[in-house]
């Protein structure tokens, strides 16, 4: 027949074709059900490291609002940025304070000696090495001098190993020849530069500028800070100095800058907004690997974690939460500022005009309810706690067993190839043996049918 293989050439029967239909018979149950829970397994891995990923970045933003102010409704300017910066913190409260800036607090800079030959002069000229101690208040720096090392490779050591500590070397050239100029980032009286050692450089250094304070009025209040940053003279608040206050043109006293916090609804609008869309990415995230498809047929498509029980404990965790009294103030829960629950999607949404509302009136409470130990955002990242620990979570645990049962599968699987190859080479055993004996039979008869024939027609004289 056209298009048929005959493998049996003793029976004319295609025996490779029956061998691997009894082998894939065999095969096919096995086979199906490793197939099935693979690709189980591989789905539910995939969707809980999404899980995963979507729960990390959730923690990630409650954590960065946790640090951030503008839970409480205020918002800090200042009226010559020049001068001064603000910011806002917990505990800030609304008000203006007047800030005159007569000094930055500057950090300690100090120079070595002219070497005549440029930043290539050997600093050790000696055949072993010299240590270089550079001290400023109670942290000592040593730097191991090398033999034959120059001014310039000295000045790259110091960079290498302590530019994370807020040292600095520079070497400034001019027509005497080069020095090596060291400055830091610690600001404030005490913070003195001084070299010490072996070196060679610890001779003949110069005082280019000494370290001072910050000093600076405010509200009348004369003060002084070792750092530009100021996070304690008003609570809640932090101000950096940027500059000096100036002086008019025509002489006179200096022109302070105001300092002026406030509330500021559109910030406080901004910050809740912002929890919702954190929220709402972490809820759109589960719904995409629970969503149940009904399929062009009528059949129903449900998602790799449906009905999962790890999931669902999340969500139930997060909107208790959620829904929970928190706050001292009149209103208690974020319901009360128009922050909605879609019931069929679980997805939040602010009614503006309700939110305007009531923050006209009771901002200070989303303070109250966002923010502290007990507020929402830190119950929200205690309650995920146990699902997003990165060994021993919930989800975790889930990643790891299922990682073990899809090894598991590829040893069944490969044992399944094994058995397959072993059976096959069987089964073509057998029925070669038997297409040879069917052979030897053929040539049998054919021998007998030859004699008898001979016979039965006897050749005549």
């Amino acid at each position: 027949m056209a298009g048929t293989t005959v493998s049996g050439i003793g029976s004319n029967i295609d025996t490779q074709s029956i061998v691997k239909s009894l082998v894939d018979s065999e095969r096919a149950p096995k086979q199906t059900q490793i197939n099935n829970q693979t690709l189980k397994a591989t789905t539910s891995l995939s969707s809980i490291g999404k899980i995963q990923a979507a729960l990390d970045a959730f923690r990630g933003a409650l954590d960065n609002m946790k640090t951030a102010s503008s839970f409480s409704g205020l918002s800090g300017s200042s009226s010559d940025e020049k001068v001064a910066t603000v910011t806002t913190g917990t505990g800030a409260a609304a008000g203006s304070f007047s800030l005159l800036v007569t000094q930055l607090a500057t950090a300690s800079k100090i120079s070595t000696k002219v070497f005549a030959g440029g930043a290539s002069s050997v600093v050790n000229a000696g055949s072993v090495p010299s240590t270089l101690t550079i001290k400023q208040g109670s942290d000592t720096f040593d730097v191991s001098v090398p033999a034959g090392a120059t001014l310039q490779q000295v000045r790259d050591s110091i960079n290498s190993q302590y530019a994370n500590k807020g040292l600095s070397a520079n070497i400034l050239t001019d027509a005497n020849g080069s020095r090596m100029v060291l400055t830091s980032t610690t600001t404030g009286v005490g913070t003195d530069l001084t070299l010490s050692g072996s070196s060679g450089l610890e001779t003949g250094t110069s005082v280019l500028a000494p370290p001072q304070n910050a000093k600076y009025t405010l509200d009348g209040v004369v003060m002084e800070s070792k750092s530009n940053t100021i996070a304690d003279a008003v609570s809640g608040i932090t101000v950096k100095l940027t500059g000096v206050s100036p002086v008019p043109s025509g002489g006179g006293a200096a022109t302070p800058a105001t300092i002026t916090v406030s509330a500021n609804s559109s910030t406080l609008k901004s910050s809740v907004k912002g929890f919702v869309d954190t929220y709402n990415a972490l809820i759109k995230a589960a719904n995409a690997e629970t969503q149940v498809t009904t399929n062009a047929d009528g059949s129903v498509t449900s998602g790799a974690l449906t009905g999962d029980a790890s999931l669902r404990s999340l969500l139930s965790a997060v909107r208790t939460e959620l829904n929970a009294m928190g706050g001292s103030g009149q209103m208690k829960s974020l319901a009360q500022f128009g922050v909605k629950t879609d019931q069929k999607t679980g997805l939040l949404s602010i009614d503006d005009k309700l939110f305007d509302a009531a923050a006209q009136t009771n901002a200070s409470d989303i303070n109250g309810i966002f923010s502290g130990d007990t507020g929402l955002l830190a119950r929200m990242k205690k309650a995920t706690d146990s699902f997003a620990l990165s060994k021993t979570g919930v989800f975790a645990a889930r990643s790891a067993s299922l990682t073990d049962s899809l090894n598991d599968l590829k040893k069944q699987q490969d044992s399944l190839d094994a058995r397959m190859v072993s059976l096959q080479a069987s089964l073509t055993a057998k029925y070669t043996a038997m297409d040879s004996l069917v052979a030897k039979l053929r040539a049998q008869s054919d021998s007998i049918m030859t004699t008898l024939n001979a016979l039965n027609n006897p050749k005549s004289d």
